[in-house]
Order: C-alpha cells, then sequence, then structure tokens
C-alpha cells in the first residue's frame, strides 16, 4: 500500500510540472512576442553597450542575443526543458526509492539469537 502511493506521487511530480509547464509557455510565449518586451530588451542591449566602453562605470559583456532570452529558451528549447525535469526528478525519485527500501530492509525485527551468533563468529575470527 506504501509503496503504491508513494509511486502514484512520484509520477504525479514527474508528470506533473511538464503537463503544468506546456501550457504556462504558450501564455508567456505571447507576452513575450509584444513589441514592447522587443523594445525593453533592445534598450538593455543599447545601455550596455553604452556602459561597456571604457567610459563606462564598469566593463559588461554585451548579449549577442538579439532576442530576450526567455523567449529564445521558451521558444527554442521547450523539450530540453521537460527532459531536464523528467531526468531530474526520474535520478531524485529513484534515489529516494532506494533510501527508503534500504531504511525499510533495515528496520525489519532482529531474531533473538542474532546476537550470540555474531559474537561467537567475530571471537572466532579473532582467533584465527
Amino acid at each position: 500500500m506504501t509503496i503504491a502511493v508513494a509511486t502514484l506521487i512520484w509520477a504525479a511530480l514527474l508528470i506533473g510540472p511538464p503537463l503544468a509547464f506546456l501550457p504556462w509557455r504558450e501564455a508567456r510565449l505571447a507576452t513575450l512576442t509584444d513589441p514592447a518586451v522587443q523594445a525593453d530588451w533592445d534598450a538593455f542591449r543599447a545601455d550596455m553597450q553604452r556602459q561597456s566602453g571604457p567610459l563606462g562605470p564598469v566593463q559588461r559583456k554585451v548579449p549577442k542575443s538579439l532576442e530576450p532570452p526567455e523567449l529564445v529558451w521558451l521558444r527554442d528549447y521547450p523539450t530540453l526543458a521537460v527532459a531536464a525535469w523528467v531526468l531530474f526528478a526520474g535520478v531524485l525519485g529513484g534515489f529516494v526509492a532506494l533510501t527508503a527500501i534500504g531504511s525499510a530492509t533495515q528496520d525489519r525485527p532482529r531474531r533473538a539469537g542474532d546476537d550470540d551468533e555474531q559474537h561467537k563468529r567475530d571471537s572466532e575470527h579473532t582467533e584465527n
């Protein structure tokens, strides 16, 4: 029963975020394609270029992308984001499962004579 519940929770955590990401991505892409967002990005790049010269307060690296990075990431790499999440959640879920299985096997009740048998084996090994 506990294993089934844990498996369902893990599956929900594995599948839920990518399923929520896809509609959010579409809504966010609609926002990021607004000309005002592009104008803000162009203004930011121009300001970075102005500050990166020898007269600027600090040396800055001007972004090479002509489009906002969030737009590029959401438009061009959604499969990478989903794959990274599935890999992360899969590895984390596997680790937690192995840890839970390992701790469950160590917590099993001991038999009455286990300690005596172990002491006997230890003394035999010491004598050898």
